[in-house]
């Protein structure tokens, strides 16, 4: 048994599925207040002062406190079906449909959102490892459910799968946050290529 795990965004994609599911759902109160509110944690976190998490924790606030979590959900599914099939890669699609015709377990791991990765995943029978939003009486709180993913993908990798179990196993990524998920790999893919 195998078993192959995957980033989404910059790994199975060509851009940042976040970001451009975020700018769909925002309202535009929120996008004129972003400019202002955002930009300057953009600017952290390209010179290092702020780290991917912190930033994704900060913008998930702005974006779905307050909003209500079917509106959200609902979202996704559209998300997931018009825009996810355009922007994906296709020489890591190829890889990853590889996996699935080899019957590998597959595991998409990711700091994205459950509401539209979820649809997309089980649309291809695929595992999925993510951010979910936390809601209480049906509107989002602007925090996930449980901590933020991207730093903490081992814990859960490990956590849902014995790895002593899988005779080999394949990772996949394209960051920092990624390393310690390839790391558990026998084969390694980092930024579309082979390393050890």
């Amino acid at each position: 048994m195998q078993l192959a795990l995957f980033d989404f965004d910059h790994t199975l994609t060509t851009r940042d599925t976040y970001a451009g599911f975020l700018r769909r759902i925002a309202t535009p109160e929120q996008l004129a207040r972003a400019r202002w509110n955002i930009a300057p944690w953009l600017l952290a976190y390209r010179a290092r002062l702020m780290s991917a998490g912190a930033l994704r924790a900060r913008v998930t606030r702005i974006a779905f406190e307050g909003r209500a979590h079917d509106e959200v959900l609902a979202a996704g599914e559209h998300y997931a079906r018009d825009v996810l099939p355009g922007v994906l890669r296709a020489d890591m699609y190829q890889r990853f449909d590889q996996h699935l015709a080899r019957g590998h377990t597959v595991v998409v791991v990711s700091a994205s959102l459950d509401a539209y990765l979820r649809p997309w995943c089980q649309a291809l029978g695929v595992a999925l490892i993510c951010n979910a939003l936390e809601h209480v009486d049906g509107r989002c709180t602007g925090r996930y459910a449980g901590r933020d993913v991207g730093r903490h993908k081992v814990a859960r990798i490990t956590a849902e799968y014995d790895m002593a179990s899988f005779e080999r196993v394949h990772a996949y990524g394209d960051s920092g946050e990624d390393k310690p998920m390839l790391a558990l790999a026998h084969a390694r893919w980092y930024r579309g290529r082979p390393c050890s």
